[in-house]
């Protein structure tokens, strides 16, 4: 039995040689942060320069916090096939007009503690439209902390793509993979400060452990695809 392939995405890249560093690891997306607050802040036309270095086949992702559509068409004027990622509190009509027929995901920010109520189910049917939702932790920022959430919590059984986000680093992204991909149509892993050396900074050692470790995971449930969910 062949290994379904977890895709990945190496996110808050700022430097050209972080780009080339994700590309020759194996990286399937890279992220890049529009959100002025965010140490991994980049302009619309560096994010252009920098996605201009990705070869065919690696997509540009373009991270959005509460932006205004204009800007966010702006924006996409500097990378023309980038994904989107909706980051804040936007809501559905709002990811729709901003995308206008662009392709989006939009993150899930998931309570940390397992006693705040979050109803993952309802947001994805709220979010139909999205490509994707990218289960992150609800952290002080918007993102790139370096907490992971209690993946139990996650709903044992969903329709929609998830990209599980949040804490990862290549340590332990084998261990969600395996209590999370069951849980989804199909599961993608997105890492930020877990292959940094520094905010912004990525280093191109852990950007390879991290790939491999997600490789690893996929032979592991190749070889025993049926994992009992933990209970939550």
């Amino acid at each position: 039995m062949s290994a379904a392939r977890t895709r990945i995405k190496i996110c808050g890249l700022t430097r050209e040689q972080d780009v080339d560093a994700a590309v020759a690891a194996g990286a399937d997306a890279i992220g890049l942060v529009l959100y002025a607050k965010s140490p991994r802040c980049v302009t619309p036309e560096r994010a252009g320069v920098l996605a201009r270095r990705l070869p065919p086949f690696v997509t540009p992702v373009l991270l959005f916090v509460n932006e205004t559509a204009a800007n966010v068409r702006a924006a996409c004027e500097q990378v023309p096939h980038a994904l989107l990622q909706f980051h804040g509190d936007e809501t559905p009509q709002q990811c729709i007009e901003a995308a206008a027929g662009r392709p989006w995901m939009r993150a899930a920010r998931i309570p940390v503690d397992p006693a705040v109520p979050f109803d993952l189910l309802k947001f994805a049917a709220d979010y139909s439209q999205a490509q994707a939702l990218l289960l992150d932790a609800h952290v002080e920022g918007f993102g790139g902390a370096g907490k992971t959430f209690p993946w139990s919590r996650l709903p044992p059984n969903a329709s929609f793509h998830a990209v599980l986000s949040g804490g990862l680093t290549p340590a332990n992204v084998g261990d969600g993979i395996a209590q999370v991909r069951p849980r989804f149509a199909t599961l993608a892993v997105d890492v930020s400060s877990g292959v940094e050396s520094s905010k912004g900074i990525k280093d191109a050692g852990r950007i390879h452990q991290f790939v491999a470790a997600v490789r690893a995971a996929d032979e592991r449930l190749a070889r025993s695809p049926h994992v009992p969910l933990p209970a939550a």
